[in-house]
């Protein structure tokens, strides 16, 4: 039977639909507030919010305002009386008049190891910097940007060889779990709410495409790193001959002479570029208008390369 205080979830993409899901299985979720749906693909039909597509299919009411902040969105959120609001990826900011609607708070699945990346894209910051671990922290929400109080916490080891998709892919589950472990033993009183200490704590800043293009001054490693934390998106590119060449995988040859940075060459049949610092071989690579191939089929298409 499912417990009975009233909960509103709140998020939007896969993470927090396998949240949702997981959520709805022991708890009683009245309401869902998720982002509104975005025209998408060649022929920008309208596209549903993953969140709201998992609460159709659960039968639970969903809203889906352009601004949550705005009167008519709290109106009907007042209607949901919400005795505790869950939040996961969200995407907007939610004001203190939101933040004191329920009585029991509101609770966030944040994507990293708190303090460490606060902010908007976590999982990505965590590969890009070479971070070994990372994981998932339940904290109870205030108004400043991940920086309540913490209720539980789980560590899992970064892979050598993980790209943000593979990395959410081990994070949202885990998410989900941790939350229907906590909330028992918040709703009891049961569970003390640790400070986040401020020493240790960064941000990790929202992505836009541009953030992909490859600067090839950096050291090869750091650019590896760049390519798997932006995959799959916003995914990562140079320009060549006029138009971006997307990277989807690569690798480092810190034992290859280094060229200098910026510099084509091929080696073992395989395009690589000079960097800052080692040489980065192009494993995986798509010109304009062509489809993902990889570095020796790209090289035997007679492209002048290098």
């Amino acid at each position: 039977m499912k417990n009975s205080p009233r909960i509103i979830f709140m998020g939007s993409p896969d993470f927090a639909a396998i949240a949702l899901k997981r959520l709805a299985q022991d708890f009683n979720v009245v309401g869902v507030v998720t982002q509104p749906d975005r025209r998408a693909g060649r022929g920008k039909k309208l596209i549903s919010p993953p969140v709201k597509t998992v609460a159709d299919e659960l039968g639970i009411p969903a809203i889906q305002p352009r601004r949550v902040r705005d009167a008519e969105a709290m109106d009907e959120l007042r209607r949901f009386a919400p005795d505790l609001i869950v939040v996961a990826a969200y995407g907007q900011i939610l004001r203190p008049a939101l933040l004191e609607l329920p009585p029991l708070g509101c609770i966030n699945i944040h994507g990293s190891l708190l303090p460490r990346w606060r902010g908007a894209a976590p999982i990505q910051a965590a590969i890009l910097a070479g971070d070994k671990e990372t994981g998932i922290t339940i904290m109870l929400m205030d108004a400043g940007i991940d920086t309540g109080d913490m209720l539980a916490k789980r560590a899992i080891p970064i892979a050598d060889d993980d790209t943000a998709g593979t990395l959410f892919d081990k994070l949202a589950p885990l998410g989900a779990e941790l939350l229907v472990e906590t909330l028992p033993k918040y709703l009891a009183g049961e569970l003390l709410p640790q400070p986040q200490p401020e020493a240790g704590a960064t941000y990790a800043k929202m992505l836009k495409k541009a953030d992909g293009e490859l600067d090839f001054s950096k050291s090869a490693a750091e650019l590896e790193r760049q390519i798997r934390a932006f995959s799959p998106w916003p995914g990562t590119f140079f320009e060549w001959e006029g138009a971006p060449l997307k990277v989807h995988r690569a690798h480092v040859d810190a034992a290859h002479p280094n060229p200098g940075s910026g510099t084509k060459l091929t080696v073992a049949g395989v395009p690589a570029v000079g960097t800052g610092a080692g040489v980065l071989i192009l494993d995986q690579i798509q010109p304009a208008g062509k489809k993902p191939m990889d570095g020796k089929s790209f090289l035997a298409g007679g492209r002048s390369w290098a």
